[in-house]
C-alpha cells in the first residue's frame, strides 16, 4: 500500500496505540487482527474519496448507504463482496467516529433516512465474510466479528477518538 497522505506512518502508530490502548486495555479485546483492521480503516478513511470510492455503472461516486445497497445487489461475486465490506466500513465509521453527523446523513432530504446503519453494517460485514476463499480467508473471520460485536466495535472507535481528541490529535487529523 503506498502513502495516501504525507504523515501516515505517524497517524498509522498513534491510532495503533490509541486503538490498541482502548480495546485491549480499556475493553479487554484482544484481538490483534481485529484491531490492525480498525486502525488500517482510520487511516483509509483519513481521505474522503476512500470513503466515497465506490462508483455506479455510470461512474458517480456513491456516499450513501442507500446507493451502495444497490450496487452491491447490482454486482457479481467478488465486486459484490468488496461492495458489502465497504458498507460495512462506512457505517462503522461514521456510527463509531463520527456518530454526531448521522443526523445530517439521515435527514429527510437524503435516501438514508431510513437506513439503521447498525443493522445495515451489521449485516453488510456478514455477507462480505461469507466470502472465505483464496484471497478473502484471513479476512473473512475478521469481518464476521465485526458483524458480531458491531456495537462494541462503534463504542470503541468513538473511545479512539475521544482520546486522539485529548492529545490534541483532532485538529490535526481533517476528516471530510
Amino acid at each position: 500500500m503506498s502513502s495516501i497522505l504525507k504523515g501516515e506512518e505517524p497517524l498509522r502508530r498513534l491510532f495503533a496505540s490509541l486503538t490498541e490502548s482502548t480495546f485491549c486495555v480499556e475493553l479487554g479485546v484482544a484481538d490483534p487482527p481485529l484491531v490492525d483492521y480498525l486502525v488500517e480503516l482510520l487511516v483509509r478513511f483519513i481521505r474522503v474519496d476512500a470513503i466515497q470510492r465506490v462508483r455506479n455503472a455510470e461512474g458517480r461516486r456513491l456516499d450513501e448507504v442507500a446507493d451502495l445497497l444497490i450496487e452491491a445487489e447490482a454486482r457479481q461475486a467478488r465486486p459484490r463482496r468488496e461492495v458489502y465490506r465497504h458498507i460495512g466500513d462506512v457505517t462503522l465509521f461514521w456510527t463509531g467516529v463520527f456518530p454526531e453527523s448521522l443526523s445530517r446523513r439521515k435527514s429527510a432530504d437524503r435516501k438514508d433516512h431510513l437506513i439503521d446503519y447498525f443493522e445495515q453494517g451489521k449485516r453488510s460485514y456478514y455477507i462480505a465474510s461469507t466470502f472465505e476463499d483464496e484471497p478473502y480467508e484471513a479476512e473473512a473471520p475478521i469481518l464476521r466479528r465485526l458483524s458480531v460485536d458491531f456495537e462494541l466495535c462503534t463504542y470503541g472507535l468513538n473511545r479512539v477518538r475521544h482520546e486522539w481528541e485529548k492529545l490534541g490529535a483532532g485538529a490535526e487529523v481533517e476528516w471530510n
